[in-house]
């Protein structure tokens, strides 16, 4: 995604970073398999007691159990595969049951309000899971304009993100063809529960 307008990079508070790095995270993951240094990355990450540090410690451990080619073949099956992967991660497919359909287009309307087009090289359609963490990304950090406040945060979250993510996320948990994209998938799960308590307790 790129940005219609001036940025204004700005320091973030910690836990502000934080969210806009876990958001990050996944749409790198859902974008592409991650090559050997991202899961050596991965692989050194440590948790804590929390469901969310448990995703985290759940992830680091499929990361060395693993290795970059037996990743791409399972992203390759998961998301692309032969006449289309095991999952489909749009919001139209998830909300609609269809590709390219009105929640798509809603996006398209809300991203154009906010200043974020999509890039020359992105082929995916706007509402493709890892876009939409890319976009939240971006609204945190500044990096479409000035950082979001929480309310437009939320507005872009509630429309676009919760209202479908948690069944993807629960989706690629459960794949029998998924290993490492399984911890993916808790990951997610448990950051979008995590994000829907903050929203609610800083209304």
């Amino acid at each position: 995604m790129s940005s219609t307008g001036e940025q204004h990079p700005s320091a973030l508070p910690p836990e502000e970073e934080q969210r806009a790095q876990v958001y990050a995270l996944l749409a790198r993951l859902l974008a592409q398999p991650p090559g050997a240094d991202l899961l050596a990355a991965l692989a050194s990450m440590q948790g804590d007691a929390s469901p969310f540090g448990q995703a985290v410690s759940r992830l680091a451990e499929a990361a060395r159990a693993t290795d970059a080619r037996a990743v791409e073949e399972e992203f390759l099956v998961l998301f692309i595969g032969v006449g289309g992967g095991v999952l489909s991660p749009y919001a139209s497919y998830y909300l609609t049951g269809f590709l390219h359909e009105k929640p798509l287009a809603e996006l398209r309307d809300h991203m154009s309000r906010l200043g974020i087009a999509r890039a020359d090289d992105v082929k995916e359609p706007e509402d493709h899971v890892a876009a939409l963490a890319e976009m939240m990304a971006g609204l945190i950090t500044g990096a479409f304009g000035d950082p979001a406040d929480l309310g437009e945060q939320r507005r872009f979250f509630d429309r676009h993100v919760a209202s479908w993510a948690g069944r993807f996320f629960a989706d690629l948990e459960a794949a029998p063809s998924a290993s490492f994209y399984q911890a993916v998938g808790t990951l997610g799960r448990r950051f979008l529960e995590v994000e829907v308590q903050a929203f609610d307790m800083a209304a």
